[in-house]
């Protein structure tokens, strides 16, 4: 089922997750719906708050050609099958190379904004019948990944970017929360 994706200014968006305990058909049920919910939305990545779920999972789907090496055009993570999906995740390793890019974020709709993330990761994670998994994720795909772990962590975009960036969208930010609190009366 596609929910309805939670913008800036709705207070789930800064919980902590909460980690999953229970790997039954409900939490089988909650990744159906950020897979589906994320593609109504054009979006590569969701975690639970941005469809007002607490609970620690998110979901990532890099296209394949989304997913190639700027230099050589070889996949990054030809080994990782999408949609990629993270119950309890931790990122327990990063690279020391940092890259800068335009990242968005469903929250945040029509926003864009430079930020630094490492360029490879390794997330430990449990899959949906609750196996512990780890992965080694470069590229488009780490950034998902630590972006949308971010999102567990209650840390979002508008935190990752500079205070000049901030200072720029401030007037749009302002208006989308307004737009969310608004919405968020009449309902």
């Amino acid at each position: 089922m596609t929910r309805g994706i939670r913008t800036f200014g709705d207070p789930v968006l800064r919980c902590k997750a909460v980690n999953v305990e229970r790997f039954d058909e409900e939490l089988r049920g909650l990744v159906e719906d950020l897979i589906e919910s994320m593609h109504a939305s054009s979006g590569v990545g969701l975690a639970a708050e941005q469809i007002g779920d607490t609970r620690a999972v998110c979901v990532i789907d890099v296209p394949a050609e989304a997913d190639r090496n700027p230099d050589d055009g070889r996949r990054e993570n030809p080994d990782v099958t999408m949609p990629l999906v993270l119950v309890n995740p931790v990122i327990t390793g990063s690279g020391e190379d940092t890259v800068r890019a335009e990242e968005g974020c469903l929250s945040f709709p029509e926003i864009y904004a430079p930020v630094d993330r490492a360029y490879e990761v390794t997330v430990s994670y449990a899959d949906t019948d609750g196996e512990p998994c780890s992965l080694a994720l470069k590229g488009l795909v780490a950034r998902a990944a630590q972006h949308e772990i971010d999102h567990l962590n209650g840390v979002l975009l508008v935190d990752r970017i500079s205070p000049v960036k901030r200072a720029a969208l401030s007037g749009k930010l302002k208006r989308l929360r307004q737009q969310t609190r608004s919405a968020a009366a009449g309902a």
